[in-house]
């Protein structure tokens, strides 16, 4: 994936202008290492903030950190200084819910300006709390004397919005602007403002408690009188275009120019930790006998309810921070399957957002066209303007059959007819794309090729534009027919076969179950390569096969388009040396002619893509290698903070005593790769449902060696759920049974 917008030329020098080629207006800049800067990121709905470890956001060149809100920096800077210098910083940590950040930090030697020390160093104690919620920021600032003596304390905020727009921020240049205007100043306030080329105006609002002794349109002074032991509050809300609220402020008290920001403070607050409980009780539970898979699992399930926005058609995975924090098809799609058994309302969401904004007609300029499902959906300035083409983007081949897919994946784990029946029209739109648009040619394959020189020029999940190639390197030209995507097409006509069925309408049923036959043994004839042991890459516009060995080809397992005869090739060629790392299935194999291990798609690791292949292991009966993958991951977290899975990493060997070498501009955390353990457990356990019978089925369950005991609980099926522990023992897992609530079994194959 995950250029998305984004072929990335992540070693470009310098931002690159609009109007030069299409590779310089989406790149994402390796001047500023994420992995080097480990931000602390915060989300909430359309509004994401990426601080560094002392709560500050500093501007400068390449520097992605700041606030937010649909796509437009609204706070590039923000930099709290204390008796004129930076303070140290003691502890940085977000809560396990990703609820807050609070930052520790302390004074050093202060002096004056004789060099006279006034101060010594930790006497001074400041926390702060931060979090966000709807549109604003808000930060609590607790300022604590431990010293023996009174202090006076002076604390300096100084701050800014340059209004960027993301693609700004990631490295392009525009050649005009709007403009800003002039900061309106009250006591306890100050507004700084911006109209775009778009004629829209944003605004940023700072709001503080007390007022500050001094307040500019780029500075706000406190200064605390603290006796020994003393402790004394600051509050600050910072509201992007007003935010969607007023902190809870009472309708009379706005509208008498009064805001309250203490009392905004803690109604949010409350509201925030409400919201993100509500959200998170309706999935299933994860606890195992390792704690520290316990810490990584249960940071995945945090990260992705943060990453999830309320959308009118219910909750949508946005697909990760700091460069995708909006809607992406694809991601949401494959981050739902991920996460189904876990809590199928994420399903139920995606796919009714995705569907309110299916394709409905020709653009070449969007890359859209009837049936298709959506890439991309942008709202800042330069989408707007169409100085980018993602304002809403269809330029991914394989969105469409993704969401059949998830369709029918969704109706197998929740039996639920009613949303198969609303969804029925888009699904038969979507079907109807994969054999008109979607062939370009008519040869039963479904191919991609970009309809404008602004388009993305390659558009699977490894869109990056030299992730397609042949054995020599050459790069293949198109249009062009992914491995992967012909076996979603084949996992969607399954789908849509099931669906369709359950619904009245056998014929048709029959005759999607007719096509997936079909496209079966014609991809057998055209995509499975007996001297590589597994399918090739692609098909290029000629017809040529790509002869590459790479992690698509697991894909095809996932699916179940693979002959059983061709599975245990296609399984040992990506668990061979030159595929897997020790912490992962590469990209690339390392045989191959663009391998890099430090590419963003020819042979780095990404965990997701990992998750999907070990799934595919799984569903031809390979748990083994699927435990091992997981063990690579897993493995892999233990070297992160969080012990977050980043979007992807280096293809280089595992190494005993050593880590991962990470990837510089790796978004973390990313919908996808957070979903990815939670896959992993599912694959492992061979769990699955059968609606029909009410049944929860654990078939060949196996345990990697980290694990010898696993406990789900609160496993919805139906109107009931079940309660349910794996233990090893011996070679093989025992399922126990702890308690169930409603007509629900359990069935274990072995």
């Amino acid at each position: 994936m995950q250029t998305r917008t984004a072929e990335i030329a992540a070693h470009a020098p310098a931002p690159l202008n609009v109007g030069d080629a299409p590779l310089a207006q989406f790149f994402i800049p390796a001047a500023a290492s994420l992995q080097e800067r480990r931000p602390r990121t915060l989300k909430h709905g359309d509004t994401f903030a990426v601080f560094d470890h002392n709560g500050d956001a500093l501007a400068g060149p390449g520097s992605p950190e700041g606030v937010y809100h649909r796509d437009t920096r609204h706070l590039s800077h923000f930099f709290l200084t204390m008796g004129g210098v930076r303070p140290m910083l003691l502890s940085s940590t977000l809560r396990d819910d990703n609820a807050s950040l609070t930052c520790d930090l302390t004074n050093p030697d202060l002096y004056d300006d004789t060099g006279r020390l006034v101060l010594g160093h930790d006497l001074i104690h400041v926390r702060r709390s931060r979090f966000l919620w709807n549109g604003a920021c808000f930060e609590r600032l607790s300022v604590r004397n431990f010293d023996e003596r009174h202090r006076k304390v002076r604390i300096e905020i100084a701050f800014a919005a340059d209004f960027a727009d993301i693609f700004e921020v990631r490295g392009t240049r525009r050649g005009r602007r709007g403009h800003d205007h002039p900061a309106e100043i009250t006591p306890r306030s100050v507004t700084l403002a911006y109209t775009g080329l778009d004629a829209r105006r944003r605004d940023t609002s700072l709001h503080f408690d007390p007022a500050p002794v001094a307040l500019t349109s780029s500075l706000a002074v406190f200064e605390f009188s603290l006796a020994p032991r003393e402790a004394q509050l600051a509050f600050i809300e910072i509201l992007c275009d007003g935010g969607r609220h007023r902190g809870g402020q009472a309708a009379g008290e706005a509208s008498a120019g009064h805001h309250d920001t203490r009392r905004a403070f803690f109604m949010a607050l409350r509201d925030a930790r409400r919201s993100l409980r509500i959200s998170s009780s309706r999935a299933a539970t994860v606890a195992t006998s390792n704690e520290i898979c316990n810490e990584a699992v249960r940071r995945s399930v945090s990260d992705l309810y943060m990453l999830v926005t309320d959308t009118p058609e219910g909750p949508f995975p946005y697909a990760g921070i700091p460069w995708f924090s909006t809607v992406f098809g694809r991601d949401a799609l494959i981050t739902a399957l991920e996460m189904l058994w876990l809590d199928p309302n994420v399903a139920r969401g995606v796919l009714c957002h995705l569907a309110a904004n299916q394709a409905t007609r020709h653009d070449p300029v969007a890359d859209a066209e009837p049936g298709k499902i959506l890439h991309e959906l942008r709202q800042g300035e330069m989408a707007e303007l169409g100085e980018v083409p993602f304002r809403r983007y269809y330029g991914s081949v394989d969105s469409t059959p993704l969401f059949v897919m998830l369709a029918g994946a969704y109706f197998e784990r929740t039996g639920d007819l009613g949303i198969m029946t609303k969804l029925w029209p888009h699904i038969d739109a979507a079907l109807k794309w994969i054999e008109t648009d979607g062939d370009r040619d008519g040869d039963g394959f479904v191919e991609y090729g970009r309809r404008t020189a602004d388009g993305l020029i390659n558009q699977g999940w490894k869109d990056s534009h030299d992730s397609i190639f042949h054995a020599d390197g050459a790069l293949a030209s198109g249009p062009i027919a992914l491995v992967e995507v012909q076996a979603y097409v084949y996992g969607a006509w399954q789908a849509a076969a099931r669906v369709a069925r359950a619904l009245g309408y056998g014929r048709r049923a029959q005759e999607f179950n007719d096509k997936a036959r079909m496209l079966r043994m014609r991809f057998d004839e055209r995509f499975f390569d007996e001297e590589l042991s597994t399918y090739v890459l692609a098909l290029d516009g000629h017809k040529s096969p790509c002869r590459v060995r790479a992690s698509n080809a697991g894909h095809a397992l996932f699916t179940g388009i693979a002959l059983p005869e061709r599975a245990p090739l296609v399984v040992e060629t990506l668990m061979a040396r030159s595929s897997f790392s020790g912490w992962g299935v590469r990209t690339v194999a390392s045989t191959e002619a663009r391998y890099n291990p430090m590419s963003y798609h020819n042979g780095s690791v990404w965990p997701h893509d990992n998750a999907i292949v070990a799934a595919g292991f799984a569903r031809y009966g390979f748990r083994a290698q699927a435990a091992r993958i997981f063990e690579g991951l897993f493995s892999t977290s233990l070297y992160i903070d969080h012990r977050r899975l980043p979007e992807l990493f280096c293809g280089f060997p595992r190494q005993r005593s050593r880590g991962p070498t990470f990837y510089p501009v790796a978004c973390i955390p990313q919908a996808w790769a957070a979903a990815a353990p939670l896959s992993l457990i599912q694959s492992c356990l061979g769990l699955g449902f059968n609606m029909d019978e009410r049944e929860t089925v654990f078939d060949e369950p196996a345990l990697p060696d980290f694990l010898d005991e696993v406990t789900l609980r609160r496993l919805a099926v139906g109107e009931g759920s079940v309660d349910v522990a794996l233990r090893r023992a011996g070679h093989q897992v025992v399922v126990n049974v702890l308690s169930r609530r409603g007509d629900v079994r359990v069935l274990t194959r072995s």
